[in-house]
């Protein structure tokens, strides 16, 4: 049994200062995860209270006691208190308490650490100005307790502004008036007066911002901004730009500064021009920031080892830090993909010259060199600031294609001396790969082709090449290697880090699986190679598909932090992004920690870079999410205009998200979603199900589950909104794993469906 520690002296997070034969309490152990939320993993508490070897064991049941009675959540590596929040935080304003206090919550939210905590603002007479609706980086401090909000925030910045204004298309009524047809889904339509027109023409792509709200009626809103003709081939990304408030103008200082720029010499660098580094990119690459080259390892200790190099662009060399291009780098945090354009982290003057690794043309790089044993052990490597010359750019397919034995004119002089020792190096890094068991996923992506007016051609899906296979993993190589080098010389950086699955959401997998036969024991945490059972279990099985769209959705999301939580998906110890530094804010801040650590020259990290690493590693987690939203919803826009002159046409779909409200769909031929309401299912009551992913109906046991292939019919069809309603062809199948009676008495949903009782505007949320 536990015993007090009262008596002894502590640290300010309730823990012992010296080594003691008693055992911390259950209230020390949760006080200690309140007030270290950053530092509370199974290790860090053994520390933090000198528990002895014997008594970890006594520790762990004790963790998983206060798990179970959901006083904690997490992992062995970070655990937290139930509705607990980090030290900083994004949070998202939304309203005000009864004394005007701004009220926030936390941007994102793992369901399993339970319902998210709320935030009252301090107010600041010198800092920013937040309000209602706006995305803000915060500094948190939990409560005194009472009655009040877990939580208080002291603003350090805002992110995003509060959605004054709409992004919508101008359209003239028949009868002479203005109307706004809003781009965001859930905006109703606004009525524009004719002195608030502000030049626009119908057609035209507008920024609105509304005036005036009554009772009745619509909103009334002024045109502050024409942005072009929705006709426009970049028309659909300007809509998800503007509404992510995504930056895209580059300020003139930053575009003087990179205009000013001179290439840097040899000075201070290691000469590798001869050394046959070489690009391998998509076709379509603009920009290319990674070289590679591998050879055998002419060390007779290591007979069948390699030594694999990776060469990356050496953007700090030109972007130092507190300049008006760093500050913008920041501002922007990564690169946005889309079909029709990319919007860069960094000026083209950098990105596609200075920084690009062109065939043929001197370029800085920093550089690391990996030994590698025969069977894909990392025996050593070190980090070069060099200049180099890429040998060669090449595409994936035409790299594949010489290796497959069919060369062409640039390739063929290249075989024997370059591609043919980085295919034997790929095949030693792959055994390390293979003996390491990473999580392996069948996740196929699609890519749209565009005409040149900027609408959809056609879907692809690429095929999945060793030369994709063979980039990856050298480039993963490298950056475990940034990873460890930084950790050995006690050097602050930033991690990408992948937790592991929440306990909570292994218990709804475990759950799941056992609805289709499969049993997975309790017990300690999963790991990759456990993942990779289930899924061998299931291949080409009829269920594949569902049960990989279930172990996908068990995963936690990949962040930035300074606390490194480990990569689970690769299943690595450390790991950092050091090899996109053109696209990716991460990167340039592990490139600055490398220079600064190894004494590398100019351009290292500063003391106040390291100081705000906490900030930079949530403000750059939080553009990356709102550059995932920007492109997935431009793919939405793009596809449902595609199909808007299709409505009445059947499709093969996939389900890809189930709730009670009714079901999501993914077009198989076009990768895009749609929304199937539950009221036009049939007639019979249909109950979600939460642990088997389906809608069931009550009476039939037959319904519809999570990555069913259906067919379906387009009713209804939103192309500025990117939605689209389909009603389902498909008849339900029995599905005898499910529990209809159980999620009734769990508040599941019971829905009544008949029949040609479709729901008007039943768009996808």
């Amino acid at each position: 049994m536990a015993r007090s520690i009262s008596g002894k002296s502590r640290t300010a997070g309730g823990a012992r200062t010296a080594a003691s034969d008693f055992r911390p309490t259950r209230d020390d152990i949760l006080r200690y995860v309140t007030e270290n939320p950053d530092r509370a993993g199974k290790r860090e508490i053994a520390k933090a209270f000198s528990l002895k070897a014997g008594d970890r064991v006594w520790l762990k049941d004790m963790l998983r006691e206060l798990q179970d009675e959901g006083l904690l959540a997490g992992n062995r590596k970070r655990l937290a208190r139930v509705g607990s929040l980090p030290s900083v935080s994004v949070l998202e304003v939304f309203g005000r308490d009864e004394d005007g206090i701004l009220l926030a919550r936390p941007g994102e939210w793992d369901a399993a650490f339970g319902e998210p905590p709320v935030v009252a603002i301090r107010p600041s007479r010198s800092g920013p100005a937040p309000g209602v609706g706006d995305r803000v980086l915060a500094k948190t401090f939990a409560a005194d307790g009472g009655d009040g909000p877990a939580y208080t925030g002291r603003i350090m910045k805002v992110l995003e502004k509060r959605p004054d204004r709409v992004i919508g298309v101008f359209r003239i009524l028949a009868d002479g008036g203005y109307r706004i047809e809003p781009a965001q889904r859930r905006q109703s339509e606004l009525i524009v007066e004719r002195e608030f027109r502000n030049g626009a023409e119908p057609g035209d792509l507008v920024e609105v911002e509304q005036i005036s709200s009554g009772r009745y009626g619509l909103p009334r809103a002024k045109v502050v901004a024409v942005l072009g003709s929705v006709t426009s081939e970049k028309a659909i990304s300007m809509i998800a730009i503007h509404a992510h408030e995504i930056p895209y103008v580059f300020p003139p200082e930053a575009l003087r500064e990179s205009e000013a720029l001179q290439q840097v010499s040899l000075k201070g660098r290691e000469d590798w021009r001869d050394l046959p580094l070489v690009t391998i990119d998509p076709a379509d690459a603009k920009d290319h920031d990674d070289a590679v080259h591998a050879m055998p390892d002419p060390d007779e200790a290591n007979p069948g080892g390699v030594i694999a190099t990776v060469a990356i662009a050496d953007v700090a060399a030109y972007v130092r830090p507190g300049s008006a291009l760093d500050r913008e780098a920041l501002k922007r945090g990564n690169s946005v993909y889309f079909p029709d354009r990319v919007v860069p982290m960094l000026p083209e003057r950098i990105s596609n010259d200075l920084c690009s690794l062109r065939e043929g043309e001197e370029r800085p790089a920093l550089a690391v060199r990996m030994t590698f044993s025969a069977d894909g052990r990392k025996l050593r490597h070190s980090f070069h600031r060099v200049m180099m010359k890429s040998a060669a750019k090449l595409a994936y397919t035409q790299a594949q294609a010489a290796i497959d034995g069919n060369p062409d004119k640039k390739t063929s002089p290249l075989l024997n001396t370059v591609l043919t020792p980085l295919w034997n190096g790929y095949a030693v890094l792959k055994r390390g790969r293979e003996k390491r068991q990473p999580l392996d996923l069948d996740l196929p992506e699609r890519k749209i082709l565009l005409k040149p007016d900027g609408t959809v051609d056609r879907i692809v899906v690429p095929e999945r090449l060793d030369a994709h296979r063979l980039i990856e993993e050298f480039m993963i190589q490298a950056n475990v290697a940034a990873a460890e080098t930084l950790e050995g010389r006690k050097q602050a950086l930033v991690y990408r880090v992948h937790d592991a699955p929440a306990l909570a959401k292994q218990e709804t997998l475990r759950e799941f699986l056992a609805t289709i036969g499969i049993s997975l024991a309790r017990g300690a945490q999963l790991k990759p190679g456990q993942f990779n059972q289930i899924l061998e279990r299931v291949r080409g099985a009829d269920n594949e598909e569902l049960v990989n769209e279930v172990v996908l959705r068990t995963q936690s999301q990949a962040i930035y932090s300074q606390e490194n939580l480990g990569h689970f998906g690769l299943n690595l110890r450390r790991y950092a992004h050091f090899t996109s530094p053109i696209r990716r804010y991460a990167d340039l801040i592990v490139h600055r920690a490398l220079i600064g650590a190894l004494g590398l020259g100019e351009g290292g990290i500063t003391r106040g870079e390291e100081e705000r690493l906490e900030e930079t590693a949530a403000l750059i987690s939080a553009t990356e999410r709102r550059a995932m939203a920007a492109e997935r919803e431009t793919v939405d826009r793009l596809i449902a205009a595609y199909l808007a002159d299709k409505v009445g046409a059947s499709f093969e779909a996939r389900v890809s998200g189930v709730t009670k409200a009714g079901l999501f769909v993914q077009l198989r031929q076009f990768g895009a979603d749609g929304f199937v309401p539950v009221s036009s299912l049939g007639g019979d009551y249909y109950i979600f199900d939460e642990t088997a992913r389906a809608l069931v109906g009550e009476r039939s046991g037959e319904g519809f589950q999570l990555a069913d292939r259906v067919e379906v019919k387009l009713v209804e069809v939103a192309p500025l909104a990117g939605a689209m309603r389909f009603e389902m062809l498909s008849e339900p199948k029995a599905l005898p794993g499910s529990r209809r009676s159980f999620h009734k008495s769990k508040g599941g949903a019971r829905q009544r469906a008949r029949a040609g009782q479709g729901r008007k505007g039943g768009r996808r949320r």
